[in-house]
């Protein structure tokens, strides 16, 4: 079935208006007519049209007067169209930002391709903000995307872009990177959002039993696979899916049947498979504990969570989001991050990730509640007493070095934008760079 568009279309030559009126109406568009620009611009956000076409010389507001009004992301494309031939106006449109521009007469089809093309990149745009203004609501998905690590920048794009398929996506990451609250977002953002997403730890099931947990006894036990019918079944440490249960698994997968224990007919149901694994499955394939075949259906599309220690300056900037909001759980003024905090927070390696951070900023909350304490002791805690490795010179050091590399790979080499960027003068930006031994060009390469 051909998708409905809607247009409107502005021109003063009511036989001209007439005209477009009728051959786009009769391929499906919903078309309405305005001899004025003026009148068309105050309808724009009531009808909310997916193109709008328009000609460029008419009394009162122009074409082109047209086109610097519509320059909001959400506003839709101007294609103009012009019965004089004039380059010079049609390449200074098409630079201010016209979808297109074309000189009567035009082949209708011509016209006609224009026109749907204009349209579908409109939805597709509107589509991709909407997601990505839902992502960035989405409940505790601030502990994985929040920072500007060009890991983290392509990461939340790719959220963006898989959570509008349906296909079994495979996320790896170390323990604590946020690999539950990806797959959330995932359904959160797909078509089966109002289904049912139900959360299944491989590790924690017995092996005995993990065939009925997944697929269900006849009489006795639904199956996590029935349960997640119409949604999403999230897969955590499915290396440990043992090797009986992956076949039926990709079975599963495949056919969109499960055969429950006992059961003499296979049952219909409708689920995506998003799994997550810290282990190397590729090894495990290697090492014939893990089904090549099972782990080219998971692994269609593939999220990599990156390390906290391998997101530079993110980590403060992390740090000091949970401190904000364990400050508003706690009712305490939020504590100061002083330069032995950073220090502290860049010299740890964080074999907890996220996690980890988060608890520290906890305690770190809680301490301050008494009126003492500091991140060192906070990742005393952690490390079992002992002290922060490294001095503190040689931190604050590593820490810099490790923003400004970050900041010169992110506006590529644009020293211009990376002192902005890090808050700091275009010379001592230069002075840091020295003193650290910092080769631009080789952050580039």
């Amino acid at each position: 079935m051909t998708e409905s568009y809607s247009v409107i279309v502005i021109d003063d030559d009511q036989e001209m208006r007439n005209s477009l009126t009728h051959l786009l109406g009769r391929v499906g568009w919903t078309v309405t007519g305005f001899a004025d620009a003026e009148v068309a611009l105050r309808r724009i956000e009531t009808l909310q049209p997916d193109v709008v076409l328009s000609d460029v010389r008419m009394p009162g507001l122009s074409g082109l007067d047209l086109l610097a009004r519509l320059s909001g992301p959400d506003d839709p494309p101007l294609i103009l169209i012009s019965a004089h031939g004039d380059i010079p106006m049609a390449v200074d449109a098409i630079q201010k930002g016209a979808y297109s521009f074309l000189e009567k007469p035009f082949e209708p089809r011509r016209l006609l391709t224009v026109l749907r093309h204009a349209a579908e990149a409109h939805r597709l745009a509107g589509q991709a903000r909407r997601m990505r203004d839902e992502l960035v609501n989405l409940s505790g998905l601030d502990r994985v995307l929040l920072g500007q690590d060009p890991q983290i920048v392509s990461l939340r794009d790719r959220i963006v872009d898989l959570g509008a398929t349906d296909g079994t996506v495979l996320i790896s990451g170390a323990t604590g990177t946020g690999k539950e609250l990806v797959a959330r977002a995932l359904h959160r953002l797909g078509p089966r959002r109002d289904g049912p997403f139900v959360s299944l730890n491989c590790a924690t099931l017995d092996p005995a039993r993990f065939e009925e947990q997944v697929f269900g006894r006849a009489g006795v036990t639904l199956g996590h696979l029935r349960r997640a019918d119409g949604g999403t079944l999230f897969l955590d440490e499915i290396a440990a899916c043992p090797l009986p249960a992956q076949a039926q698994l990709l079975r599963a997968i495949e056919t969109g049947e499960v055969l429950p224990l006992g059961a003499d007919e296979e049952l219909r149901t409708d689920v995506r498979i998003v799994a997550a694994t810290n282990e190397d499955l590729a090894a495990q394939v290697e090492a014939e504990s893990f089904r090549p075949d099972l782990l080219y259906r998971l692994n269609t599309f593939q999220l990599s969570l990156p390390a906290l220690r391998d997101r530079g300056g993110d980590v403060v900037l992390l740090f000091e989001h949970f401190l904000r909001a364990m400050a508003e759980t706690y009712e305490v003024a939020t504590p100061d991050v002083t330069p032995e905090d950073i220090a502290a927070l860049a010299s740890h390696a964080w074999p907890g990730n996220i996690r980890e951070l988060r608890h520290v900023a906890e305690r770190r909350v809680l301490a301050a509640r008494r009126g003492a304490g500091t991140v060192a002791d906070a990742l005393r805690v952690d490390d079992g007493g002992e002290e922060v490795s490294g001095n503190l010179r040689g931190a604050v050091a590593r820490f810099e070095a490790t923003l400004i590399a970050q900041a010169v790979r992110t506006h590529q080499g644009r020293m211009d934008a990376v002192a902005e960027a890090l808050g700091i003068g275009r010379r001592t930006l230069n002075e840091k760079i020295v003193k650290l031994g910092l080769d631009k060009d080789a952050l580039l390469d």
